[in-house]
């Protein structure tokens, strides 16, 4: 079996991650929050979507969460080989066709 390179960890990429606040917030924020993408979602959560160099970056943006008073719901690593369905956090898994 050939050696294959996992982007998840690899130390030259970045790791996507998913943080999901409880609220909506404007998508002006995405300056501050270092270019994370944000989507308000209709249930009133927001997703924060988007690559963080390595742990401290992601503990800088868990702290600005936290400085504008956002109840944090989860943060989650994103698998760049399983795309997710936008908004609900779980892996698009192909329909079986046996």
């Amino acid at each position: 079996m050939p050696n294959k390179i996992d982007p998840q960890t690899d130390p030259n990429q970045p790791a996507i991650y998913q943080i999901r606040i409880n609220g909506q917030m404007d998508p002006k924020w995405e300056v501050w929050f270092e270019g994370l993408v944000i989507t308000p979602e209709a249930n009133g959560d927001t997703l924060l979507t988007g690559p963080v160099a390595d742990q401290a970056a992601l503990h800088g943006l868990l702290k600005k969460v936290r400085d504008l008073g956002l109840p944090l719901i989860s943060v989650c690593p994103v698998e760049s080989e399983s795309p997710s369905k936008p908004g609900t956090g779980q892996a698009d898994v192909p329909d079986d066709e046996s």
